[in-house]
């Protein structure tokens, strides 16, 4: 006969099994509504709903699209409660849908701190190696940052656009004080190390009408991304991109301000970037790491932001951080500790986490 402990554990058991069931279900619901997402923002869809509801058909020809999967996405993103349907008695293709005010923010405007399409991108970028990532958790090797197209990296461009173009320079530097005040002195240089899209780059070039930044990334594509948005912004007499070693000793002492903005944990070698930052910041110059924003340490809830960031970590960070052997394969969710371990290395003597207060970053000072 069973006992009322086993029962209840049996009834837990079955407790557990149907909720994960239910959040596998739901995942692949999210999972297809935010690759919808990412159709929808590619195709312009947004843009032309949030200014007005339109009908299927007239939504294709804005667009130059086809009308029968313009119809369906329609219909799924309703259901998956992105869009509202008017006239919903009418014809099929007479139903009109719109974007909601609330919606238009996070998916059509793509200056406000809250615009998320790009999150929809750079997450098809993340998965689209899956068969080499599949292979690297095999033999322990690494995916390459080409491997995951131009998804990921525009991706990621969009999200950190506008914060880099409206909070870096006119918010998080000037917190801090002496550096503010040393940006705004003539013939200023800002070293910005693995600029990506150089929306960094720009946006500290704004901010500081009298500094000059030098942008640095290894990789192809965002050299030729960064110089499409230095000229679009006419900033090329003042911002520059070079596909260049910032170990360079010509480059040592020169910069008033040494960055490395969201990609110290993607290197394979850290300590030797962050020993390259120390060369190139002036006597006086400041060094700022600025990563994820996750936990002291690990716990198996995590905190608020590290389920999306260790997903980011499985899929990119860590298989392109371990590409390049030897690497230390960091990850995304590069602790406090580990950057601190890394400083040391590197010959600094102390860590200063910043109290600036963001969602998602953390701000380090290396001295």
């Amino acid at each position: 006969m069973m006992t009322t402990a086993e029962q209840i554990a049996i009834d837990r058991a079955a407790q557990d099994r149907d909720a994960l069931m239910e959040r596998l279900l739901q995942s692949a619901v999210s999972t297809f509504s935010l690759f919808a997402v990412h159709i929808g923002s590619q195709l312009g869809f947004y843009r032309a709903l949030a200014a007005e509801p339109l009908t299927a058909t007239t939504l294709v020809a804005r667009t130059n699209t086809h009308e029968r999967y313009v119809r369906e996405w329609l219909e799924q993103q309703t259901v998956a409660g992105i869009l509202k349907v008017e006239d919903l008695d009418s014809p099929a293709d007479e139903r009109r849908f719109t974007l909601p005010e609330g919606h238009r923010e996070v998916l059509a405007d793509r200056e406000s701190l809250n615009y998320l399409a790009p999150l929809a991108q750079i997450t098809v970028g993340a998965l689209s190696p899956l068969d080499k990532l599949i292979a690297a958790f095999r033999n322990g090797g690494g995916v390459a940052y080409e491997d995951y197209g131009a998804d990921l990296v525009e991706g990621q461009a969009g999200m950190n656009r506008a914060a880099f173009l409206y909070q870096l320079g006119q918010e998080w530097l000037p917190a801090i004080s002496d550096v503010h005040e040393r940006l705004q002195a003539e013939g200023a240089r800002i070293a910005d190390l693995g600029c990506g899209a150089g929306w960094s780059s720009i946006g500290m070039a704004n901010s500081y009408p009298s500094v000059r930044v030098d942008g640095f990334d290894l990789a192809q594509a965002s050299v030729e991304l960064v110089r499409k948005n230095v000229a679009e912004a006419g900033l090329s007499d003042r911002v520059r991109m070079d596909v260049r070693d910032a170990g360079d000793p010509e480059l040592a002492g020169k910069y008033d301000l040494v960055v490395a903005l969201e990609c110290i944990h993607d290197m394979s070698d850290p300590v030797s970037a962050l020993r390259a930052m120390k060369r190139l910041a002036k006597t006086g110059g400041a060094v700022i790491v600025m990563d994820e924003k996750v936990g002291e340490a690990f716990t198996p809830a995590g905190n608020e932001i590290e389920p999306l960031i260790y997903g980011f970590s499985v899929f990119h960070c860590l298989p392109v951080g371990m590409a390049e052997q030897p690497s230390v394969g960091t990850g995304t969710v590069m602790r406090p500790d580990t950057l601190r371990g890394y400083a040391q290395q590197a010959g600094f003597r102390e860590v200063e986490i910043l109290p600036i207060d963001t969602f998602f970053f953390r701000f380090y000072r290396l001295r």
